[in-house]
């Protein structure tokens, strides 16, 4: 019995050393959690260099591990069921014309482009009254394997996978 007591106390003693990869400690004011933003009903300016764009900043800023991605609403099914489109995509209009919405973005700020190969003014309906979801993807989520499975496409896809609530949206148009 004094064998079996010994033998329990050493192996006790063992797990209890033991030590593992620090976790996470406290709040590191880090958010865990995917934010979104809307811009309802923008308008692209346009200068000669850029051409066609919609600028923001970010405030705070975003972490420079975090991702980015963009939606464009290309219509409804009703007032209550948007349909959303990834971005960048080409649209082609017929006739040959093309239209390309893209973005870039960085820790401070992103830019939504609009450009083709005619004249976009031609075609206020692409440029004027738009509405855009950005959805900020914390770094820590960005770089796990898993996310290799979401449909990133897929806006609702996203929404599932990051638990976001329609209440989560924050308009940000100014």
């Amino acid at each position: 019995m004094k064998n079996l007591f010994f033998y329990l106390v050493v192996v006790g003693f063992i797990f209890t050393s033991c030590t593992g990869p620090q976790g996470m400690t406290g709040d590191t004011g880090y958010s865990a959690e995917a934010e979104v933003f809307e811009l309802r009903n923008i308008n692209f300016d346009y200068n000669a260099v850029d051409g066609y764009t919609i600028y923001r900043s970010f405030n705070p800023q975003i972490y420079a591990s975090d991702n980015v991605l963009i939606y464009r609403m290309t219509s409804t099914i009703n007032s209550q069921t948007p349909i959303w489109q990834l971005i960048p995509r080409t649209l082609f209009l017929g006739n040959g014309q093309e239209l390309d919405y893209d973005f870039d973005f960085s820790k401070q700020d992103f830019t939504i482009y609009a450009g083709g190969n005619f004249n976009l003014a031609t075609m206020p309906v692409y440029l004027t009254n738009q509405t855009f979801r950005i959805v900020i993807i914390p770094g820590y989520f960005s770089n796990k394997s898993a996310q290799k499975e979401i449909d990133f496409s897929d806006y609702q896809a996203v929404v599932r996978a990051y638990h976001i609530d329609k209440s989560d949206v924050k308009l940000l148009n100014n």
